[in-house]
């Protein structure tokens, strides 16, 4: 079995809707059983664990749309898609749907990281996120620019090798020297 990021909610715990009704304290078993985690859909799981995952990184109770919040939101999609593609890997709609949400989180946390860096790393902490720079410098890779890039240095290479004399002649010259100004 593929370990869930669903698995630590406790089954007894009762779905969103019912957990505030004070007669669900006295109902049956059975009942309570039905309106609990035990019997509920992945959908409602996800509502819960992502109302979780919100509730870490929340400024105020009534921040809904702050980028903590966003990128917490995008991080319980992304791990439920991550499952889902462990089970499913042809599933290739899922999986652009996760790299499309990887990829606006990125940006979320890239904006984060430039505005509010101490905000950033509470965020990352929280989550359990492990953010990687990007890299300095990109280049698309196309078959001009690696002939391109070979027949450079062919050319430099070349150059050094007809070069080659007249750096060991200076070489010899400046040991020479070196050597002359030491006696």
């Amino acid at each position: 079995d593929i370990p869930s990021h669903l698995d630590d909610l406790p089954p007894t715990m009762l779905k969103k809707e019912y957990a505030n009704v004070p007669i669900v304290n006295s109902v049956d078993d059975v009942v309570r059983r039905l309106l609990s985690l035990e019997m509920a859909s992945q959908k409602e799981k996800m509502k819960i664990k992502t109302q979780q995952l919100v509730e870490k990184v929340r400024r105020s109770p009534s921040d809904n749309g702050s980028f903590e919040v966003q990128v917490a939101m995008l991080t319980a999609k992304i791990r439920t898609y991550e499952e889902h593609l462990q089970r499913h890997p042809k599933d290739k709609s899922n999986r652009r749907r996760m790299l499309m949400d990887i990829d606006r989180r990125k940006k979320l946390l890239a904006y984060l990281r430039r505005v509010r860096y101490d905000t950033f790393e509470n965020t990352c902490k929280q989550l359990n996120i492990q953010y990687t720079l990007p890299p300095p410098y990109s280049r698309r890779v196309t078959k001009r620019w690696v002939v391109k890039k070979a027949f450079c240095l062919k050319v430099f290479q070349e150059a050094r090798k007809l070069k080659a004399p007249e750096r060991l002649k200076q070489r010899r010259e400046w040991q020479a020297r070196a050597r002359a100004a030491k006696e």
